[in-house]
């Protein structure tokens, strides 16, 4: 009889998965290759899930959650005094500073989802971030679809000036940017 998967245990495994494709990236790897990387035998991965497909699904429901407990924490998400700037400008410098390796993967996923590379359930990660930034517009008083409307070219304006960054190495031309989003944002997000 199969030992019954731990919970706690396969999160950690997760986890540890996911650092593993913030240095090695997500293009192209495999079971045997990633198990390597952890140093460990195939059959951790395989205990916890069930092929390559099952490990990326877990993957970007992991980051999702991951990003969402970032946000959360950045001060003023769930303030509606504080402009969204301020939450705007600290995810810039969080995600460009202690999370760039998860950045750099998240830019990769994206990239693969739109070039089709990536299964269907990769278009819920990015359609799940833009619901979760809306909520923070709607408690600053937008309607629900503006906010998710907001939201979504919100995130994929911040999306574009990271990427960018990490292209072209031009921080200066990237705050630049990233400083009119930031006034476009706050003009259309005011808090009450």
């Amino acid at each position: 009889m199969a030992r019954k998967a731990d919970p706690a245990r396969r999160r950690e495994v997760l986890d540890a998965v996911i650092e593993q494709l913030a240095d090695t990236g997500i293009s192209g790897f495999t079971l045997r290759g990633l198990a390597q990387g952890l140093g460990q035998s195939t059959r951790v991965l395989t205990h916890h899930f069930t092929d390559r497909e099952d490990l990326l699904s877990a993957v970007l429901a992991r980051l999702d959650e991951r990003q969402h407990q970032s946000l959360l924490a950045t001060k003023g998400w769930e303030d509606a005094a504080v402009p969204v700037s301020d939450i705007v400008r600290a995810s810039w410098r969080r995600n460009l500073g202690p999370e760039l390796p998860m950045t750099r993967l998240i830019r990769e996923i994206e990239g693969l989802a739109s070039a089709g590379r990536l299964p269907a359930s990769s278009a819920g990660f990015l359609r799940g971030r833009a619901e979760f930034v809306a909520s923070c517009l709607t408690l600053r008083g937008s309607s629900p679809d503006r906010a998710l409307s907001l939201a979504t070219l919100l995130n994929a304006s911040f999306a574009g000036l990271e990427a960018d960054y990490l292209t072209t190495g031009d921080l200066g031309r990237a705050e630049a940017g990233l400083d009119l989003l930031c006034e476009w944002i706050d003009s259309t997000a005011t808090p009450r």
